[in-house]
């Protein structure tokens, strides 16, 4: 039964999002795109760093950020109450119905909700922003390269024990992904007599009308802090050197890039997902060319060239424009929702091409000139 949702939310829609109605709609929605796009790179920046400590029992710490994502993500799609609109919802505010509900919904009510969510900027932003944005397939297909290239492991280590890493992070990555949807999905069923449904006229009045605000502010405060620093020599904090600046390479060049990549996610999957149904070939032509990009970057960053500024520009890339553009749990929740046999090729396929990409991108550099260490590195 914890399937329903995301099985019918795949079988039932060949178009994956329904049309934006107008202008109002769209700036809704790209607004929550951008605020928790910022949000989700956020945490999973600070969990990625909260999780990598001296003799981890996990190489990849993204792994952390990547289950978190996908944990929510299950929520979200399987909850029938936080967002209870009618059953034909329109972009006009005096066309919106709200549902009043007394009792739990009906069946027909909870299998036509995946449907109705995907209307409401507040669900597209927490699920595409949030968790599109916390989890990354990007950075997961650059671990298990990193894991067969050996990089993060004493030379001496022969080519089958590199073989076993790169299987180990893919069957960590998908599998426990995989089991934090599911989980999210029977939380969400757990959850559902003491879930509160969200008024829609607080919705569409109050959080739209803010989230527009905040979303435009924080992106652009982004911008100002990546031109002027906090940290900068003489600067708030008083830095004495441009060596010990961190700010924009940790963090805010990312925040800068975010948004980008999250809503040209969205607009993949807005107009391609729904070509194939047996293959969502939006959110696939995003994460093959988030990874191509990732790779790229990493090559530049680790030539070296250019100084400070630009390495810092590089890591923003990496976890910003690369981190959002590419998603492990609307992946995940996509395998989840496919036949059997359609999910293995999908997944299959995305990893193989990822992983394809990496190797010819990153391997040919590293297998014969070599990485340097990034002039913007910094310990902690």
């Amino acid at each position: 039964m914890h399937q329903r949702a995301i099985r019918k939310q795949s079988n039932k829609n060949k178009q994956p999002w329904p049309r934006l109605q107008n202008l109002e709609s769209q700036l809704y929605t790209i607004s929550n795109l951008i605020l928790f796009s910022i949000f989700g790179t956020l945490a999973r920046l600070g969990l990625t760093a909260l999780t990598t400590y001296p003799a981890a029992p996990l190489s990849t710490p993204l792994l952390w950020a990547n289950v978190g994502g996908s944990l929510t993500m299950g929520f979200l799609v399987e909850e029938h109450k936080l967002f209870t609109y009618s059953k034909s919802p329109t972009t006009n505010d005096e066309e919106r119905v709200e549902v009043e509900r007394v009792d739990s919904p009906t069946r027909e009510e909870k299998d036509q909700a995946p449907i109705n969510k995907k209307t409401v900027p507040l669900y597209v932003g927490l699920t595409t922003g949030f968790c599109g944005s916390f989890t990354s397939f990007s950075s997961f297909v650059r671990d298990a390269y990193l894991a067969l290239a050996n990089s993060n492991s004493p030379p001496h280590r022969n080519g089958g024990y590199s073989f076993l890493a790169l299987l180990a992070v893919i069957i960590t990555t998908v599998g426990l992904s995989l089991g934090a949807l599911v989980a999210g999905t029977h939380l969400a069923i757990a959850a559902e007599p003491v879930t509160p449904p969200i008024p829609t006229l607080f919705t569409r009045k109050i959080i739209d009308r803010t989230v527009v605000f905040l979303a435009w502010g924080c992106w652009l405060g982004a911008v100002f802090m990546s031109v002027w620093p906090p940290d900068r020599p003489g600067g708030s904090i008083g830095r004495t050197s441009w060596d010990q600046e961190t700010w924009r390479g940790n963090a805010v060049y990312a925040l800068v890039f975010a948004p980008v990549g999250c809503v040209l996610r969205f607009y993949a999957s807005f107009y391609l997902n729904g070509r194939f149904i047996s293959f969502p070939i939006g959110t696939f032509a995003v994460n093959v060319a988030g990874t191509m990009l990732e790779g790229m970057f990493y090559d530049v960053q680790h030539v070296p060239l250019g100084g400070r500024v630009g390495c810092q520009v590089l890591q923003g890339l990496q976890d910003g424009l690369c981190g959002c553009l590419t998603t492990v749990s609307t992946w995940v929740a996509e395998l989840k929702a496919l036949k059997l046999r359609h999910a293995y090729v999908y997944g299959i396929i995305s990893v193989a091409a990822g992983l394809g990409v990496m190797v010819i991108e990153m391997g040919s550099l590293q297998w014969t000139r070599g990485y340097a260490a990034p002039r913007c590195m910094v310990s902690g």
